[in-house]
């Protein structure tokens, strides 16, 4: 299960509830999602403040900076302390000089929703990035492909106890799936997967990114950034999301079932799907 982060939160909360099926009722402990506040401060700035599960915070922190462009690789992060506050989490990062004056002079400060990937964001220049096209070398098949997703689905250990959590998964190309990261948000757990990746020098280009959510235009946008070619969704893009995965060479499927999924740009990377 994944791991409460160091200042001491847990994912999942035991509350009391009562229960009516089948016209009975009994009282029982469920267990629900937690949802913290999480600001991010880089150089004792703080920059964003997310709503997320208070979980792998460290991969988080390392996702979105280099997700959202405020690092370009992860040597450029120097430290990261997670620290406990009365209202939520911080999140400390020391960064690279150089990237915190290019992060001061965005002046972007963010105060997200659940869900919400562009509050708080100043201009339409901001709003819309452009990462450059993915050099992505891995090929899928249709088979492959739907062994991820059931693979992916048995490691949602916080799904299966609260029904109320996102995930993102790395697939091989063999259909493998070795890591899963969860979070109320699908953006939050799509940062903490590729934060997760690029602790452990992963190949973006060897694999592929699976989530549980819609593909978004930000979904799209960070999968670019970190260069990886291929983004398989649960349900289905936005119209912007496939204007942008057109753009930067990444391959976008959506409605993955077990025997079913749409493609709906670059499919050289799902060979035999039109």
């Amino acid at each position: 299960m994944d791991s409460p982060s160091k200042a001491g939160h847990a994912p999942l909360a035991a509350v009391p509830v009562r229960r009516w099926q089948d016209g009975a009722e009994d009282a029982r402990i469920d267990e629900v999602a937690e949802e913290v506040p999480v600001a991010l401060e880089y150089n004792g700035i703080s920059h964003a403040v997310m709503l997320a599960s208070p979980c792998d915070l460290e991969d988080f922190a390392l996702g979105f900076s280099l997700s959202e462009g405020i690092l370009s690789r992860p040597g450029e992060l120097y430290d990261c302390e997670i620290v406990q506050a009365d209202e939520g989490i911080r999140v400390q990062l020391e960064i690279a000089s150089e990237r915190f004056v290019r992060l001061k002079d965005r002046r972007r400060n963010l105060t997200g929703r659940t869900g919400c990937g562009l509050c708080g964001t100043e201009s339409l220049q901001q709003a819309v990035r452009h990462p450059p096209p993915v050099r992505g070398h891995a090929v899928f098949d249709a088979a492959t492909l739907h062994r991820g997703l059931h693979a992916m689905q048995d490691l949602q250990q916080l799904q299966q106890r609260c029904g109320a959590t996102h995930a993102a998964a790395w697939m091989q190309a063999d259909g493998s799936v070795d890591l899963v990261r969860e979070d109320v948000g699908r953006h939050n757990a799509l940062d903490k997967l590729l934060g997760a990746l690029a602790s452990a020098g992963a190949d973006f280009a060897g694999g592929a990114v699976l989530v549980t959510s819609r593909a978004s235009y930000e979904m799209v946008q960070k999968t670019a950034t970190l260069g990886i070619g291929m983004l398989a969704a649960v349900s289905a893009p936005t119209a912007l999301a496939i204007r942008l995965a057109e753009e930067t060479g990444v391959t976008l499927a959506g409605f993955v079932r077990p025997h079913s999924h749409v493609v709906y740009t670059h499919a050289r990377r799902l060979p035999g799907a039109t």
